[in-house]
């Protein structure tokens, strides 16, 4: 299994009831292709810079980060493609966790040593 992170832009009205709907059934998905999900970050409903379907403005963004095997990433594609709740969907490769690196104190004696 390779870990994989997905944006997907979710044709919801925003609602908090109507995000929980979609990802259950984006959720049931990842599932059957024999795929686990690690993280979800809900983000937010934005508006699109550009609408080349009037009738969808806007939509809700959600990061996902998931491990499946590499051959389900093709079949995930096509059925969240015939799926109307999802808008558009892109997965990106190589995902590593972030980890904030704590900065160390620094000396007295380094800091002179800096400036010499």
């Amino acid at each position: 299994m390779k870990k994989y992170e997905g944006l997907f832009i979710l044709n919801v009205d925003g609602s908090e009831d109507a995000v929980k709907d979609a990802l259950e059934k984006v959720n049931a998905e990842i599932t059957a292709q024999g795929g686990k999900i690690e993280n979800i970050t809900k983000m937010d409903k934005r508006p699109f810079a550009r609408t080349p379907d009037k009738k969808v403005t806007s939509g809700f963004y959600v990061n996902i980060v998931l491990e499946v095997p590499p051959s389900a990433i093709e079949v995930l594609r096509s059925r969240f493609a015939l799926n109307p709740v999802v808008y558009r969907v892109m997965f990106n490769t190589g995902v590593q966790a972030v980890v904030p690196q704590e900065e160390a104190p620094v000396s007295a004696e380094a800091s002179t040593e800096a400036k010499a």
